[in-house]
């Protein structure tokens, strides 16, 4: 079994000793119950330093180890992780906080470099792992408990600042557009008061927030519990804390590095939302769709008759 990787620090592991110490200690428990391959990737993750392991794909890791990807995997899962982007989450949330982002991006730079084959590579790996780990994490009983909560809605309030705007805002403008009555509420501090004004029962929520417990969050969940609306939450980490307040829990996994956009996970759920709500009322989309194409050409009418 392996001592444990303590000879293996690096730049920045400091930050991230939380997640390396929870990673040593599984490839301890859990040691005899690995094949001999899958023992070669946990020596290899157990004595690598914290950056490496957050900027590598399963096929390096495989590499790495004179495995492959797929056994990478196998003992990832054998070790209580649900894939390669869980590791790198657990890892990121000490990293993080300990290092400050010039440093993480220094980082990121140094490990894609300037070969624009390589710089393609990384970020369709990272993508791919973050999408194939949404797709996994989040149930079918979720999902039909969200899609419910969206389609009986009055209004559906699409809630999202900084990073998670852009979720939301797509949300909000392509649930209009299939006949849906939505807004984006984007405000935050005393500010948000006024949209909270705006719920009403019946309505539903859909909160975009993949980490960061804001206070905005438990007062707006608060609010449509008061006034009987439903609430759906598209988070990574946030899960434990409020799913027993929501009616149900979206997961979208954030970036561990950077290299993708914040948003990439939380837009494909958002898909996800407006393609069974448009099954559910084709009639009501098809119409709608059919007004906003009448509208646009409308829009354009005048600018073809001065041409």
């Amino acid at each position: 079994m392996p001592e444990g990787g303590d000879g293996a620090a690096g730049a920045g592991e400091d930050g991230a000793a939380g997640g390396l110490d929870r990673l040593r200690a599984a490839v301890r428990d859990q040691w005899e119950t690995l094949s001999a391959s899958e023992r070669a990737v946990a020596q290899y993750l157990a004595g690598a330093p914290a950056e490496s392991l957050l900027f590598a794909s399963a096929q390096e890791l495989g590499t790495a180890s004179g495995t492959s990807n797929a056994t990478v995997v196998r003992a990832l899962q054998r070790l209580g992780y649900a894939g390669l982007p869980a590791l790198k989450r657990d890892l990121t949330a000490d990293f993080t906080s300990s290092v400050a982002p010039e440093v993480r991006l220094a980082q990121r730079i140094a490990h894609v470099g300037r070969d624009l084959g390589g710089i393609w590579d990384e970020v369709f790996d990272e993508a791919q792992e973050r999408i194939g780990h949404a797709r996994r994490l989040t149930s079918d009983e979720a999902l039909r408990t969200a899609v419910g909560a969206l389609a009986d809605a009055g209004e559906i309030h699409c809630f999202g600042v900084a990073a998670s705007e852009l979720a939301a805002r797509h949300l909000a403008l392509a649930l209009g557009r299939i006949g849906r009555r939505a807004r984006h509420v984007g405000a935050t501090g005393f500010t948000l008061a006024d949209d909270l004004l705006a719920l009403r029962r019946g309505d539903a929520v859909v909160i975009f927030q993949p980490g960061r417990a804001l206070p905005e969050l438990a007062v707006l969940i608060d609010r449509a519990r008061a006034v009987g609306a439903r609430v759906v939450l598209v988070t990574d980490e946030l899960a434990e804390l409020y799913g027993g307040r929501v009616d149900a829990v979206l997961t979208a996994p954030h970036t561990p590095t950077g290299i993708t956009t914040e948003a990439l996970t939380a837009l494909v759920v958002a898909d996800v939302l407006l393609l069974a709500l448009t099954t559910l009322d084709e009639a009501r989309a098809v119409d709608t769709s059919h007004q906003l194409t009448s509208l646009r050409e409308q829009l354009l009418e005048p600018k073809r008759r001065r041409g």
